[in-house]
């Protein structure tokens, strides 16, 4: 990040499996001029690179609905955040647990600042509904399958939901209402933005 004059802006984006992240970040990406970085796009693409030291590590982690170490994750996002000639970034689902927190503010608090967290709040039952749908459309991810969406979601109300909470009580989080349909969810991102 040292190559930008300024500190890069980041705003975490958060929100359950199928909440809509990935479709709301393409479309702030396109409106507001931010990079859209993707931690699961991030691991799934080293996780299938040829040579990774890291690739059966990532692909175990994900097909258990886990997560992955935060060295590793936290290493994928500097660099690609220093490859994208950009300094404002939209990091999407990151971090998942307080360990990603933690790692996070060691590793890139000095170089980056944290503008906000985008929370997009849904029922499970959508995004149940939505990732089966993606899955069924041939998303051609390992992880849009009933069994492991079971465990993603479990992970994800162990280990996320308190620090989407923990973001509530610093009063840095901003909530968007995903239930309803994307043009409409894009409507309250861009009041918000």
């Amino acid at each position: 990040m040292s190559s930008f004059a300024t500190k890069a802006k980041v705003v975490f984006v958060l929100g359950g499996p199928g909440a809509g992240k990935g479709t709301q970040c393409s479309r702030i990406a396109d409106r507001f001029r931010f990079t859209h970085l993707s931690t699961g796009d991030l691991l799934r693409e080293e996780g299938s690179r040829e040579g990774s030291q890291y690739g059966t590590m990532i692909e175990e982690h994900m097909r258990n609905g886990k997560i992955v170490p935060v060295e590793v994750t936290c290493s994928l996002l500097e660099k690609a955040m220093k490859s994208s000639g950009n300094s404002m970034f939209l990091i999407d689902g990151f971090p998942r647990n307080q360990d990603n927190l933690d790692g996070w503010n060691r590793r890139m608090s000095p170089k980056v600042d944290m503008q906000f967290v985008l929370f997009f709040d849904c029922t499970e039952e959508v995004c149940v509904k939505r990732c089966l749908k993606r899955g069924l459309n041939g998303s051609g991810r390992i992880d849009d399958n009933l069994e492991t969406l079971k465990k993603r979601i479990q992970t994800y109300n162990k280990h996320s939901l308190p620090i989407i909470q923990y973001f509530q009580g610093t009063g840095q989080m901003k909530t968007i209402d995903a239930g309803p349909d994307a043009d409409q969810v894009f409507a309250q991102v861009e009041s918000t933005f």
